[in-house]
C-alpha cells in the first residue's frame, strides 16, 4: 500500500511473482479488474484505478477486518446483505467471502468488502451464478451466526445448513491451491485496518 496525494492506494503488481506462476497472478488482477468495474459507484466497494497487464491499483477502504471489529449489531448484517445483493445484481459474485477479512467494520460501523481475485463477473445469470450467490449469502450467514447468532432467523438456519456441492468440493481441493499461490508465493493480502497491510 502507498500514498497519492494523500489518498491511500493499494497495488498487487503480478510482475513480482515468480514467472512460473506470473501468468496465475495476471488472471487473477484481470478477474478483480472486471468485477471492481462492474461495482463501480457502489459505497462499500473498494474503488479501481487502473488496471495495467502486470499490475491493479485500487483504494484503500479503512476500517477493521471483521475479526478485529466483531460486528455484534444485526444492522451491519442486513446493510452487508443488501451490499451483497447490489454485487448480485450487477453480476458480481465475490466467491471468497468464508474469509472474515474480506468484510470491513467502517469506522461509522457499516460493511465494506475487498479481495476481488475470486470474483466472478458474468453477464448472465444461470444457474451456476446463482448457485455461487447463495454461496456468498451463505458465508455472510456463518459470519453472523459467529458474532450475532441471536439474530439469526429460522430461513437463515437453514440456509447455513445446506452448502452446495461445489463449496464443499472448493474447500477441500481448490481453496488451499488458491491459499498457496495468492498469499505464500504472490505473497498477496488485502488486510485493511489489520496493521500489516499490502
Amino acid at each position: 500500500m502507498f500514498e497519492r496525494e494523500a489518498t491511500r492506494i493499494v497495488r498487487r503488481d503480478a510482475g513480482q511473482a515468480h514467472v512460473a506462476v506470473r501468468w496465475i497472478a495476471r488472471r487473477l488482477l484481470a478477474r478483480e479488474a472486471r468485477a471492481l468495474a462492474a461495482l463501480d459507484g457502489v459505497d462499500g466497494v473498494p474503488e479501481l484505478i487502473r488496471i495495467e497487464h502486470a499490475f491493479l491499483e485500487r483504494h484503500y477502504i479503512p476500517g477493521q477486518p471483521m475479526q478485529e471489529g466483531k460486528p455484534t449489531d444485526p444492522q451491519y448484517y442486513r446493510a452487508a446483505a443488501r451490499l451483497l445483493r447490489r454485487h448480485h445484481r450487477l453480476n458480481v459474485v465475490h466467491n471468497d467471502l468464508a474469509k472474515e477479512p474480506n468484510f470491513i467494520v467502517s469506522a461509522d460501523g457499516s460493511p465494506a468488502i475487498i479481495d476481488y481475485q475470486l470474483a466472478w463477473h458474468s453477464p448472465g445469470r444461470g444457474r451456476l451464478f446463482r448457485i455461487l450467490a447463495r454461496e456468498d449469502i451463505r458465508h455472510l450467514l456463518k459470519h453472523k451466526r459467529t458474532y450475532c447468532a441471536h439474530d439469526l432467523t429460522a430461513r437463515e438456519a437453514r440456509i447455513l445448513a445446506s452448502p452446495s456441492a461445489i463449496a464443499r468440493i472448493w474447500s477441500r481441493t481448490g481453496k488451499r491451491i488458491y491459499l498457496l499461490v495468492t498469499r505464500r508465493i504472490l505473497g498477496w493480502r488485502d488486510r485493511e485496518g489489520a496493521g500489516d497491510r499490502f
